[in-house]
């Protein structure tokens, strides 16, 4: 019996031992910093699966939410003026140079809405030559217009619309007076039809000269920026920083059509000066003073060239002095001119209104019909002294 219950338990201890030689435990490698983090993280990513979308990023902090103050400004700008701004379709009809046939030509451009009776501003030459015009507003409804005038001399066109007066949301003006080159400004417009576009720039440089469109003669004080101009900008808004309408965009300067950092935008006093005309009468009836040249003086602007038989030079104002000489050296003889622009009246005044740049000068002039009689302050030879001038219609 004790030999029977040995031999089981020797057998015992055997198979015991020959179990723990026979175990192969699973291998283990050692699990990383990443592995152990992923173990926390309630993402877990399976191989094989689509890795889960993370929540999205909440602004919980200010400056989360906050713009830089420029943002701020721009943005600000847009917010006031974008629904001020409308598209301007046309429709013409061409007639074709060597075939007596007519073909449709369609374009487009921008405008602004000046006030709640459905006056819209825009350049003349957005819808000039045009049979149909229509113009949507900044909610996508679209309304046909028809120009109730129209002045060539400075490109300006209003258009009118009949549209509810809670849609119609007037731009605020501003003033082209005291503009600053580097002054920064923003322009709203319809560029490729995409509506209501913003750009942004600066004032390139004041005092530009535009040729007027098939007439003849310039346009004058006009604002040059860089702000993007393209094709379906023209007659859009120009904008100070705070909102206010200084300017209408009206061309670029450009080898291939589109922008190239020079633009150009009529200045709102000569719009201010010739809308309130083509709303009334249509078109602009202008007095001439008959002077055609100035240039900028320490006091005033000085009288460079007249018009001849014009008001001016009928009143006795003195322009520069120009003289004609010849020259002798050795056989051959010269003519020459010589110009004394110092010679010229300095105009300080018109009706003890004060003129300190030509924009001041015209202001006063346009202000007044023709045959009315103004009283022109000019220094004359250091001294100062007023000439009547009765104006006459500018031709």
């Amino acid at each position: 019996m004790k030999k029977t219950l040995l031999l089981c338990t020797v057998s015992a201890v055997l198979g015991a031992l020959v179990a723990v030689a026979l175990y192969d435990p699973p291998q283990t490698e050692p699990r990383t910093i990443a592995q152990e983090a992923d173990q926390q993280s309630p993402l877990r990513i399976s191989i094989g699966q689509p890795a889960p979308v993370p929540p999205p990023l909440r602004a919980d902090t200010p400056e989360d939410q906050e713009l830089t103050p420029e943002e701020r400004v721009n943005v600000s700008v847009y917010e006031r003026a974008n629904r001020s701004a409308v598209n301007i379709m046309t429709e013409s009809v061409q007639v074709d140079r060597w075939l007596p046939l007519e073909r449709i030509s369609e374009g487009e451009g921008s405008g602004t809405v000046i006030d709640q009776e459905g006056h819209i501003l825009t350049n003349l030459h957005v819808v000039g030559d045009a049979r149909e015009i229509q113009v949507t507003l900044y909610n996508g409804k679209t309304y046909n217009a028809r120009i109730v005038g129209q002045d060539p001399d400075s490109d300006v066109a209003v258009l009118k619309i009949d549209a509810p007066a809670e849609v119609l949301h007037p731009v605020a003006f501003g003033s082209s007076t005291a503009l600053k080159v580097g002054q920064r400004v923003y322009a709203i417009g319809n560029p490729f039809g995409l509506e209501r576009t913003l750009s942004t720039g600066i004032i390139s440089s004041l005092n530009r000269s535009l040729p007027r469109r098939g007439r003849g003669g310039t346009i004058k004080s006009i604002i040059q920026i860089d702000a993007a101009i393209n094709p379906g900008s023209s007659g859009g808004p120009l904008l100070d920083s705070r909102g206010r309408m200084i300017g209408m965009n009206t061309a670029i300067a450009s080898k291939t059509g589109e922008s190239a950092g020079v633009g150009f935008a009529i200045p709102i006093n000569t719009i201010a000066r010739v809308v309130p005309q083509l709303i009334q009468n249509g078109r602009v009836r202008r007095a001439s003073i008959g002077i055609t040249r100035v240039y900028p003086a320490e006091q005033g602007v000085r009288v460079l060239t007249l018009t001849q038989n014009g008001a001016a030079e009928k009143a006795g104002l003195r322009g520069a002095k120009i003289t004609s000489q010849r020259k002798r050296e050795g056989i051959m003889t010269y003519n020459y001119t010589q110009i004394d622009r110092f010679a010229g009246d300095v105009i300080v005044g018109v009706d003890n209104q004060p003129v300190r740049t030509v924009d001041d000068l015209l202001t006063v002039i346009e202000s007044k019909q023709p045959g009315d009689e103004v009283a022109v302050t000019v220094i004359r030879e250091g001294r100062q002294q007023r000439v009547p001038v009765r104006l006459q219609t500018e031709e």
